[in-house]
């Protein structure tokens, strides 16, 4: 079976005999197993697997079709998960590894299913109490702070990329994806990388940077705090403060004029401000704040980049069973640039 033309009742990018053999090799399971594409990532793809006795684990891999060169590394991945299983940063218990291209047409890993509370939209969010929400910021800064003061060479991360010039390094890879995948001009984006180019801030301290930190890339418990940290393709070396502005870009506030229609939860009641995150995090690791403007503007900024390449693999058919509309997207990267001008100037979530 190809990854392009699965079974009936199989979603595509997944070869399911191969794919249960292999994991019966490495972890006790019922088969037959079942496989649901889990929807909300834009990027690397997530299945849900279930076997006859209601046990559940999850396989990730690249999209289907043609990926940019160095992008989609599912070892790399599978190794950072690996590396922080045994610090405080809590990750999902990992199966293994897959580097054999013949068992589902690509790398895969595959790891234990998390149980718990993903808020992506209101609907979810709603499922936490005001007290859950409440602590949701508490910590998942807690984390972050965790994160940020992973010791690289005790975990064996310090060769994962370079320890300096992340902002420059982010720039020039962006702008190149940028390159590769716009349809389009959008003057709003030349604007911001020049004004982003000629304002770097100093870089004064290396650290783990998630790469896109955010509320819908942790699975939550009921009392709100971080059961597991997910999605870590972006992970590298830098500064600690991009995954604080990321973070702050994808945290929506009720007054908020930016909207992209993703009904964030944490304009609900009981969520923390930004601010008071901002506080959070200072609180919890010492840091100064000073320059975290620049990091909110260089997320929205690489947020339309990858939001501008999601639009293309749509469009192209990449993105397997995924239902997604893709017509209005070049609007929506209008957007997040002229956000990330103006969080420049100190506003963050306005257009």
């Amino acid at each position: 079976m190809s990854e392009n033309q699965p079974d009936k009742g199989i979603p595509k990018g997944i070869n399911a005999d191969a794919v249960t053999a292999w994991i019966a090799e490495r972890t006790p399971i019922a088969p037959p197993l079942s496989f649901s594409q889990i929807t909300g990532g834009l990027s690397n793809l997530t299945y849900e697997v279930t076997d006859s006795a209601q046990q559940k684990l999850v396989v990730r891999r690249p999209p289907l079709g043609h990926v940019l060169a160095t992008a989609h590394d599912m070892g790399r991945e599978h190794r950072i998960i690996n590396a922080l299983s045994g610090t405080n940063v809590p990750v999902p218990p990992l199966v293994g590894f897959c580097e054999d291209e013949s068992v589902n047409g690509a790398p895969f890993y595959v790891m234990h299913f998390v149980d718990g509370i993903i808020a992506r939209d209101k609907e979810q969010g709603a499922k936490l109490s005001l007290p859950a929400r409440e602590n949701s910021g508490v910590d998942l800064m807690r984390v972050l702070h965790s994160l940020h003061k992973v010791d690289l060479d005790e975990v064996g991360l310090s060769d994962l990329g370079r320890h300096d010039g992340y902002v420059e390094r982010q720039l020039k890879r962006w702008q190149r994806q940028w390159e590769a995948t716009k349809d389009e001009d959008v003057p709003e984006m030349e604007r911001l990388q020049e004004r982003l180019a000629q304002s770097i801030p100093t870089q004064t301290e290396t650290t783990i940077v998630h790469g896109d930190y955010r509320l819908d890339n942790c699975i939550l418990t009921p009392d709100g705090d971080v059961a597991a940290v997910l999605d870590w393709e972006l992970c590298t070396l830098g500064d600690p403060r991009a995954d604080l502005g990321l973070l702050l870009v994808y945290w929506e506030e009720p007054t908020d004029t930016l909207s992209l229609g993703r009904n964030g939860a944490t304009a609900l009641d009981g969520f923390a401000s930004r601010a008071e995150l901002l506080s959070l995090y200072g609180n919890f690791s010492g840091r100064n704040m000073d320059g975290v403007e620049y990091f909110v503007a260089l997320g929205y900024w690489k947020l339309a980049c990858i939001l501008q390449g999601v639009i293309v693999r749509y469009r192209s058919g990449s993105m397997g069973d995924s239902a997604g509309t893709s017509d209005s997207g070049n609007d929506q990267v209008r957007q997040l640039a002229l956000a990330g001008l103006s969080a420049l100037e100190g506003r963050f979530g306005y257009v």
